[in-house]
């Protein structure tokens, strides 16, 4: 292969050529503060509510609900903390599911070290969260709720209807981070029965370093940041104009492709797995069998660790991952395989392939004819791996 094949979409996916046409303007000629007051300022803030009421249309919001932020770590931090701390006085429990991502989770430590009580809902063997797991935890204090719609390491799609209307019954306040299913499914946030929704542009071929919070009317939650009044006084800092711009485009573009690129991906996963099983002997999927991401393939191998296999496709020119991005360099195993239940020897080897707009069967042909070559060296190494590397 004479060019790097990329199939780690999940972590971050490349500017589509029309985001950057409808950046770019804004990076060079169109530069004025949309919170200023002459033309160029004004030309600005016509913009910045185009984008609010675009992506708004798209996930069924009002285009005052929709909060410009940094990404999506930023809006879960919000979601999670702002919306704890303005209930507090209601109650101070919280419950989530063990397969969070850790911008969910690590907040939820931070209120749990100042006095909340968080509840962790189990997952099945599949990574699916039971709704009735949820109305189980729920309490009279329980102030908060926020389960993924889809998880960003096996792409299980969580019940989230049903959780949010279980939620909604017993009069907490619903989240849910939708950065990975963006542009993927179909958002709604009355029929997700959702108060709060978190978006990172960069996960649907817009930018880094935007995203948004979507805030239900009338839910009140504290800022995390102070110091200006823009986004009603509810998120200060300057607008990132390039990067709304670029979101909005971008989302506007997944949502219209999704129907067409979503099965073109789906088949091109399962032809993957198929060639794998049929290849290479003692490997394992991770996650749902069918309620799952499209271009989503988590599977663990026997033998090997993850990151050998992931450092011998680079050397292919192939670039997958071992999981979530935000822990790379981590020797922990995947916490969202442990919560499935798979040991943490075998999480260790497990790899994610996530694949995108970029990707075509040339690129699955060539994966299926170099990786099982990469498994036959490294279990030739392994000292836990003796039995046939391939299937005859």
């Amino acid at each position: 292969m004479d060019r790097p094949i990329y199939m780690d979409h999940a972590a971050t996916t490349p500017v589509d050529p029309e985001v950057f046409q409808a950046m770019e303007p804004w990076l060079k000629d169109s530069y004025g503060n949309p919170s200023t007051l002459y033309t160029a300022g004004l030309v600005a803030a016509g913009a910045l509510e185009r984008a609010r009421a675009s992506i708004a249309e798209r996930i069924g919001a009002q285009p005052d609900e929709i909060h410009f932020t940094s990404g999506g770590t930023e809006s879960d931090n919000w979601a999670v903390k702002g919306a704890a701390d303005a209930q507090q006085k209601k109650g101070r429990h919280l419950v989530t599911s063990t397969i969070e991502h850790h911008a969910v989770l690590e907040p939820l430590e931070f209120l749990e070290k100042r006095g909340f009580e968080v509840t962790r809902v189990p997952v099945d063997s599949t990574g699916m969260v039971d709704p009735e797991d949820v109305r189980r935890a729920m309490r009279s204090d329980t102030v908060l709720v926020s389960i993924m719609h889809a998880n960003n390491e096996v792409g299980t799609i969580q019940p989230i209807t049903e959780i949010g209307a279980i939620v909604r019954e017993a009069g907490a306040i619903f989240h849910t981070d939708a950065v990975q299913s963006a542009g993927k499914l179909p958002l709604d946030v009355a029929a997700m029965n959702a108060d709060l929704l978190s978006l990172s542009g960069h996960k649907f071929y817009g930018p880094k370093g935007v995203g948004a919070l979507y805030i239900r009317n009338r839910v009140r939650i504290t800022p995390l940041m102070h110091g200006g009044g823009q986004e009603r006084r509810r998120r200060p800092g300057t607008h990132n104009m390039p990067g709304i711009v670029g979101m909005a485009t971008a989302l506007e573009l997944a949502t219209d492709r999704m129907a067409e690129e979503g099965p073109r991906l789906r088949g091109l996963r399962d032809k993957l797995w198929e060639g794998l099983e049929e290849n290479i002997p003692d490997i394992a999927f991770n996650g749902h069998p069918t309620e799952r991401l499209d271009n989503m393939l988590n599977f663990r191998v026997e033998g090997i660790e993850g990151e050998a296999m992931i450092l011998c496709l680079d050397m292919n020119l192939i670039g997958v991952s071992s999981g979530s991005a935000c822990t790379t360099g981590s020797l922990d195993p995947s916490h969202v395989l442990l919560a499935m239940g798979i040991p943490a020897e075998e999480a260790h080897g497990s790899i994610r392939i996530s694949l995108g707009h970029s990707n075509t069967e040339v690129d699955v042909d060539y994966f299926l004819e170099a990786f099982p070559q990469v498994v036959s060296r490294l279990r030739d190494m392994s000292p836990v791996y003796n039995k046939p590397t391939s299937k005859q």
